[in-house]
């Protein structure tokens, strides 16, 4: 059996919430705050694999505040647009990803990592 596969009994549910949740925050901001808090709350008790998608969600959101910070201030000067359409880019990607691993019941590889 493939060691990244996982059981069956896991329950997935909050993590895809979460998801959600941060996908939804493109058009209000609040439901990340939402995801993030729902995150820091089932991490300790999830299985392995689970817990790299709750890892992820939660490096996602401060990566993201902070990000999205230096873009909103560097708007002033044209400079954080192009930061917030890359911003809003990678968000997208890494929820989306995780779908498919979390659909996979797969971990999510270099859950600890800046990229994609």
């Amino acid at each position: 059996m493939n060691q990244s596969v996982t059981n069956g009994s896991a329950n997935t549910s909050m993590v895809n919430v979460i998801y959600v949740l941060y996908l939804l925050a493109l058009i209000s901001g609040v439901t990340a705050l939402i995801g993030v808090i729902v995150a820091y709350v089932y991490k300790d008790d999830a299985p392995e694999w689970l817990r790299t998608h709750y890892e992820l969600q939660i490096r996602t959101f401060w990566m993201g505040l902070v990000i999205g910070a230096v873009g909103v201030v560097l708007s002033w000067v044209l400079i954080g647009i192009p930061v917030l359409i890359a911003l809003a880019v990678w968000w997208i990607i890494r929820c989306v990803k995780g779908l498919r691993y979390v659909g996979e019941r797969q971990p999510y590889p270099n859950h600890l990592g800046w990229g994609l």
